[in-house]
């Protein structure tokens, strides 16, 4: 009989200790310790077992005698997956994506499972049957090549990989696997350390890609402690409100890539259509001209995005007026409306103000500043600032218009959707070649010109 050893593990951070404590010492949660029963005397399942006793240990190897390996990275056929992995499925990576229950991950990579032919692709589903899967499947695509196993136990799992020998793998979900090796239960922090340790061992020693597809919890954080994410090469947030058709596919870690870069899909009733032109959903179709509204030329990553700002200012009947900001910082939002009543001499202290980003997303990009200063003083007059005009700036505390990078793109992308001006900081003339474009591109060095040229 093998010896077990009992240890208090913290659900939320990950950290173990010998008895049990109400708080964590290390992440400060309350009532997240439990204990877990942990074996040490089993040996993990060996894949392919005569190819790891064959390998002797690693020795030190010069780094010019290494040749580079010939195989690049696979592009699928999803555009979007691509850009945010970094241009493509990197062989041997392993790649965590994590959301909300209900928000589309399954739908996402069973449809890249489905398109990825005549690649060998397994999708390893511990949470749904094979007919319920089926049934989506069919809802999906047409095109059904592809390998599915209904299984949770690790061990399991690795024997039938021997026969399948898959190109590409997908787990659905990581919470739902376990390791005979660990005798708690399946989503503790042991289990998904375990499990999340033989996938990482298996992509390096075969290189095969390994999507893990795992929840997240109530405050917004991967389910299963932060150790996950050192452990993968790729970490991928997707998120959406449920509210709205759109998703987005964000980087949070990518050792082969950008971690600014983001995807964009919109749902519907057969899968998730890809969102080449983002600004298509970003700025509202309007029959009339309404004040508070601003486009704002932004970045994500290597994609220009024109998104639409909108700012209300009303009296306030409270002591205390309102702030509230949706998808903008709100302690800028504070920022730049403590420089326009300095700077500017506007008494938003007795105003409730509010203001929104189209489209339900969450942009940290400090070229919003223009547009979200014009769009709050167009509240301010309450009037509506011209459709064929857009903003790019980021505002200082002395009420300057600073310089943005990649300004270029910027104008690209306002240009080619057809708008006649563009506004960006006095700075950001240096080396700027405007006769390229057919857009007309005024510079603003501070915040007083911007109010004379629009009011």
């Amino acid at each position: 009989m093998s010896k077990t050893k009992t240890v208090y593990s913290c659900q939320s951070c990950g950290t173990n200790y010998s008895k049990w404590v109400g708080r964590c010492t290390s992440c400060g949660e309350w009532n997240t310790i439990v204990e877990e029963l942990i074996s040490k005397e089993q040996k993990p399942y060996e894949w392919k077992s005569d190819v790891r006793k064959s390998a002797t240990i690693a020795k030190p190897v010069a780094l010019n005698e290494i040749m580079p390996s010939l195989e690049f990275k696979l592009i699928t056929p999803d555009a979007e997956l691509n850009r945010v992995l970094g241009g493509g499925i990197v062989p041997g990576s392993l790649v965590l994506v994590a959301g909300e229950p209900g928000i589309g991950k399954s739908t996402l990579f069973l449809q890249l499972a489905l398109q990825l032919h005549p690649k060998k692709v397994l999708y390893i589903s511990g949470e749904e049957s094979e007919q319920q899967i089926k049934m989506r499947a069919d809802r999906i695509s047409s095109q059904q090549e592809m390998y599915l196993l209904t299984e949770t136990c690790t061990q399991h799992i690795f024997k039938a990989l021997e026969q399948i020998q898959p190109d590409v793998i997908i787990i659905d979900s990581i919470q739902t696997l376990h390791s005979n090796l660990i005798e708690s239960t399946p989503g503790s922090v042991s289990q998904i350390r375990e499990c999340t340790g033989e996938w990482q061992r298996y992509a390096k020693e075969t290189n095969v890609p390994v999507f893990l597809i795992g929840h997240i919890t109530k405050d917004g954080s991967i389910a299963g402690p932060k150790v996950l994410e050192h452990v993968v090469d790729t970490v991928l947030q997707f998120e959406g409100d449920q509210h709205y058709t759109y998703r987005i596919l964000r980087t949070l870690k990518n050792r082969f890539g950008s971690t600014s870069e983001l995807g964009i899909y919109e749902m519907q009733p057969n899968g998730l259509r890809q969102v080449s032109n983002p600004s298509e959903i970003l700025i509202t179709q309007r029959e009339e001209q309404l004040s508070g509204i601003a486009i704002a030329a932004t970045m994500e990553g290597l994609r220009p995005m024109l998104i639409e700002t909108q700012a209300l200012v009303t009296q306030t009947h409270f002591s205390t007026p309102q702030r509230t900001a949706t998808g903008f910082d709100l302690r800028r939002l504070n920022m730049l409306l403590a420089v326009l009543e300095k700077r500017g001499g506007f008494t938003f202290g007795t105003k409730d103000v509010f203001v929104n980003l189209a489209g339900g997303l969450k942009i940290d990009d400090p070229a919003l500043d223009l547009a979200i200063c014009s769009a709050l003083l167009s509240s301010y007059e309450d009037k509506p600032l011209a459709a064929n005009i857009c903003f790019v700036g980021e505002v200082g505390l002395s009420g300057e218009i600073r310089a943005v990078n990649k300004i270029d793109q910027r104008i690209a992308e306002a240009d080619k959707l057809g708008f006649e001006k563009i506004i960006i900081s006095a700075y950001n003339k240096k080396g700027l070649d405007t006769s390229r474009y057919n857009i007309e591109v005024i510079t603003c060095s501070k915040l007083e010109q911007v109010y004379q040229l629009l009011f």
